[in-house]
């Protein structure tokens, strides 16, 4: 960063991926890694490695972690300030062409995480060359906003869209996942972003490229198309499921959790609506937050159980399952995977990763003695940090230990409860697949789940169990039954079993057969199998569970009769 540039040619490189197109929108499964963070090497070539096992998984494409040049041997990327350069602490260029050429071979598809909000904190010389990189009417949280919309913005705006083209052109990207774009603050009559996606797509006709919004306002223009006054993206993290699961699950009451309440009945609506938030009051923002989403396709909206934001900005770094019962986090799994949104898992999740992930640098010593201050002070809010000894124990980002403390350990997806939560995310991506039709569903705007339609229908059978079900219109059904009592269940075995009479669901299941494809406590999922009992014939179907589960039932024939 401080140093001098070595300038490579982009054309030696031989690409064989001459017949990739891209990847589609629909029947897309992402995983969001970390270069650094992803194997013990942390390169471009030892992630090319494992790509043969994310095919395997049935992801279908890589969001790779800003990858940008930065001053130190670690950081999450979000630090970047040489925008054109892959940091040489994962390899050459050449590495990263590598990388994405083999993954078009096995047919995923590379997003990159680019971060045009701001400039890491350390190297930017963008104000050496020009004093209009910066606006002057505009701040972010992290300082001056980049000068979209001001005098001189023109070059301002061609710099970042070229660096978009760039990595398009010369490492074949297949799109990006945009930083933070609620803090590119563009007031001129096109958004610099709609710009950008436009320019990119027709610079590379013959090919399906992504856009992807990181944007918490949920505002349905990112979505719409420029010629209804929106960006035109492609779809936005809608990070609102997230926030209920881990209310309902974790417990999670401070910051924006306060403003969710878990309910199977708001985890239903917000299934139904890609977010939740549709110009509600916000007791967090104290201010009114998102607008109505209805008529956009439900797998614009991209849902996580965990992504590096929702670990990595914890204290400790804890993902999901480190803070759950084994058979929740299995049942909740079922909650991501089936149902019409994008699922976005983060590394390691697939096989329940022992290793946290921290947040990490590796600053020069007076801004890092800032950023492990500013760290602490980060947590004062929150009761459990209320007492400075205990900000203390967070653990300090600019440690060494921090970063290496996140690496994922490969060796013990062989254990057997690693090895058999693996064998249920790849069965559950399976039948995604397999079943892709069903997950084109769109929502319904009420709730009837005995009508047959080509509609997606979600919610609350009881105060803590969900249903959802996939239609195509012409046969094909999903049913999914999901059971989530409150709080962590961190002793499940003193759970009574609880027993959820459908009588919704009654006319729909009566008038069609259908069979148990399986739940998430069978015996290759769960190290001690205690799948739910089904009860599906005379009377009102019954769903009888002995701890947290989810069972999935598919439309085997029309019923000639009723028993």
């Amino acid at each position: 960063v401080h140093g001098a540039s070595e300038v490579v040619d982009p054309v030696p490189f031989q690409w064989s991926d001459e017949g990739w197109r891209g990847v589609s929108l629909e029947n897309l499964v992402l995983y969001e890694l970390h270069v650094g963070a992803f194997t013990a090497a942390g390169t471009f070539r030892s992630a090319l490695a494992k790509l043969p096992y994310l095919a395997k998984l049935g992801v279908t494409a890589v969001e790779l972690m800003p990858v940008a040049e930065f001053p130190g041997s670690r950081n999450w990327g979000y630090d970047g300030v040489n925008l054109y350069a892959p940091s040489r602490n994962y390899g050459r260029p050449d590495d990263l062409r590598a990388l994405v050429d083999r993954a078009h071979r096995l047919g995923l598809g590379v997003l990159l995480d680019v971060v045009y909000n701001h400039p890491g904190p350390d190297g930017s010389y963008l104000p050496e060359f020009s004093p209009y990189y910066f606006s002057d009417r505009h701040e972010t949280a992290w300082g001056p906003a980049f000068n979209f919309d001001g005098r001189h913005s023109e070059m301002v705006r061609e710099f970042f869209i070229e660096n978009a083209l760039h990595w398009i052109h010369e490492y074949h990207m297949d799109g990006f996942r945009l930083d933070a774009t609620h803090a590119i603050i563009d007031e001129s009559p096109r958004h610099v972003l709609a710009e950008l996606a436009s320019r990119c797509r027709k610079s590379a006709p013959d090919r399906r490229l992504l856009f992807i919004a990181e944007d918490h306002r949920n505002l349905s223009a990112v979505l719409q198309p420029e010629r209804e006054g929106g960006w035109g993206l492609d779809a936005v993290w809608a990070d609102d499921f997230h926030h209920q699961v881990r209310k309902r699950l974790a417990g999670d009451r401070e910051g924006y959790f306060q403003d969710f309440s878990g309910s199977p009945a708001d985890l239903a609506a917000t299934l139904r609506q890609g977010w939740f938030f549709c110009g509600e009051y916000s007791q967090y923002l104290t201010e009114h937050r998102g607008d109505n989403p209805s008529g956009l396709p439900l797998r614009r909206f991209v849902h996580c159980l965990q992504n590096h934001d929702q670990i990595g900005n914890r204290a400790f770094g804890e993902r999901l399952h480190h803070q759950i019962d084994a058979a929740a986090y299995r049942a909740v799994t079922a909650l991501l995977l089936m149902v019409p949104s994008t699922p976005l898992l983060f590394m390691g999740q697939e096989w329940g990763a022992s290793s946290p992930f921290l947040y990490f640098t590796d600053h020069e010593p007076s801004l890092g003695e800032k950023v492990t201050e500013g760290r602490q002070e980060e947590f004062k809010s929150f009761s459990a940090f209320s007492h400075p000894e205990r900000r203390e124990c967070i653990p300090d980002p600019q440690a060494s230990e921090t970063f290496v403390s996140s690496l994922l350990d490969w060796e013990e997806q062989g254990e057997e409860g690693h090895a058999r939560l693996l064998n249920l995310y790849r069965d559950l991506i399976q039948l995604r697949k397999a079943e892709s039709s069903l997950f084109r569903a769109e929502p319904r705007s009420t709730v009837d789940p005995a009508k047959l339609d080509s509609r997606f229908q979600a919610f609350e059978l009881d105060p803590d169990t969900i249903a959802f079900r996939l239609a195509d219109g012409i046969g094909a059904n999903l049913l999914v039954v999901v059971h989530l009592p409150e709080g962590r269940q961190k002793n499940p075995a003193t759970e009574k079993n609880h027993a959820v009479r459908a009588d919704v669901l009654a006319d729909a299941l009566h008038r069609t057969e259908w069979e148990v494809m399986c739940t998430t406590e069978d015996a290759p999922y769960a190290p001690d199998p205690r799948p739910p009992e089904v009860k599906l014939t005379g009377g009102a179907p019954v769903f009888r569970f002995s701890r947290p589960s989810a069972v999935i039932l598919k439309a085997v024939a029309p019923c000639t009769s009723i028993n």
